[in-house]
């Protein structure tokens, strides 16, 4: 077979498997925007892997890594002035936002999903509209809530409170001996609307009814999770936490000042890396007194909200093919894989096969929960389908807004007024 013939008929894995690099793709570049990752090692695998990758596509790989905070503001410079990265990831269900921007991505989609075992229903709903995908799912960051168990113990909770009225009862006594509970409510990508989102939930509140297009906000159950958040506020926290982003909470968790607050596993790995600097009140390694635990259950349940991550190639790109071709290589299992193990499960997969990963078998037990956390979260936008109103409501921080006013002093009907007043702007 010639060789030109060979490479149209294997495509990538061809091009792979012949150890050659496409005609096509000679002098290309290609231009790869993501966040700066929590677990550093993360970003260096890639940057191992970007050589790999312009050897096997024959085109030059740059990485290019910013704050997470950062991503909205250049995401949207991009496509209003049609220039700019290749493949930028996505976080949460922005590609529903920006989707007219993206590239019909539906064959890597179906790909991935018969590759690697079937998606995450998360996966699915941040990054497919219907039939169609939006962007590549690449993985999950999921939220738990990581604890100083010593603290806990000192104060009676000898196991992970069950319910939030508990837990507000142990931040009390914890605050009282000047370990609050952090958690901030900032105008930050992660960690806030992660609280705020699953609190609203597991109270029985939602932003809007199972069409996505009736706002439900307005309820005694919203009301209800804004008192609790009120008095969780005042009796248990670090009210410093309105002005955190999502760092400000790690270094206040590995530098004595909280006890417990809500994140990813970046802070137990952080500890465990920098075990012979960073100490317990004791002098001991502070990992050995870290636990994690789910958000404790409100009087409807259980819910949390874990952060999927994808990458959307962009339609100004000169690049769609070779685009197209890289995210083939690497959201495959050979290279995932290698980044996955980095990760050291602060990000998992967003298909189920990688629940099944050797790693879980010999990681630490206080990260064992990490391994299923995906599988029992909500999209923001519940109870409505995923779309781009979902995604503006987030972006503007509403619901987050709504519990920070709350906590500073606005009466909790009036704060659940105003934010359902800023869904029905969006949602019409």
């Amino acid at each position: 077979m010639e060789r030109r013939d060979f490479l149209k008929s294997a495509g990538i894995a061809g091009i792979l498997a012949a150890g050659r690099a496409p005609a096509f793709a000679q002098g290309s570049r290609l231009h790869v925007l993501r966040w700066v990752d929590f677990i550093p090692a993360c970003d260096v695998e890639l940057k191992r892997q970007a050589p790999e990758a312009s050897k096997a596509l024959g085109a030059e790989v740059q990485f290019e890594f910013i704050n997470a905070n950062d991503l909205q503001p250049r995401i949207t410079a991009a496509i209003q002035s049609r220039s700019g990265p290749d493949i930028i990831m996505m976080l949460h269900n922005w590609p529903h936002l920006y989707q007219s921007g993206l590239v019909d991505v539906t064959d890597l989609g179906e790909w991935q999903g018969k590759d690697q075992g079937g998606y995450y229903a998360q996966s699915e709903a941040a990054a497919r509209d219907g039939k169609r995908w939006l962007a590549l799912p690449h993985g999950i960051v999921g939220l738990q809530m990581a604890y100083r168990k010593s603290w806990f113990d000192e104060v009676g909770a000898i196991s992970w409170p069950k319910t939030l009225e508990d837990l507000r009862q142990v931040g009390m006594k914890l605050k009282k001996k000047g370990k609050p509970i952090g958690q901030t409510l900032g105008h930050t990508f992660g960690d806030a609307p992660a609280w705020s989102y699953p609190l609203m939930w597991n109270y029985g509140a939602a932003e809007v009814d199972k069409s996505g297009k009736k706002v439900v906000l307005d309820t005694k159950e919203a009301v209800e999770s804004l008192k609790f958040m009120q008095a969780f506020w005042k009796d248990a926290c670090d009210e410093g936490g309105l002005a955190w982003d999502d760092t400000n909470n790690n270094r206040a968790f590995l530098a004595g000042d909280i006890s417990c607050t809500l994140n990813g596993a970046s802070i137990y790995i952080a500890a465990k890396r920098g075990q012979d600097k960073i100490k317990d009140d004791r002098g001991e390694p502070m990992v050995r007194d870290i636990q994690h635990g789910p958000i404790p259950n409100g009087p409807a349940g259980s819910w949390g909200y874990h952060v999927a991550f994808s990458h959307a190639v962009m339609k100004y790109s000169k690049n769609e093919k070779l685009a197209k071709d890289f995210l083939k290589w690497l959201h495959g299992k050979e290279q995932f894989g290698k980044w996955f193990e980095v990760a050291e499960g602060f990000s998992v997969g967003s298909t189920k096969q990688w629940e099944k990963h050797p790693l879980w078998d010999r990681i630490d037990p206080p990260m064992k929960g990490y391994r299923t956390a995906a599988a029992a979260s909500r999209m923001i936008g519940y109870a409505g389908p995923p779309s781009a109103k979902a995604t503006e409501v987030y972006s503007k921080y509403i619901i987050v807004d709504m519990y920070a006013k709350a906590v500073q002093g606005l009466k909790a009907e009036d704060a659940v007024k105003w934010a359902a007043d800023e869904l029905k702007k969006i949602y019409g």
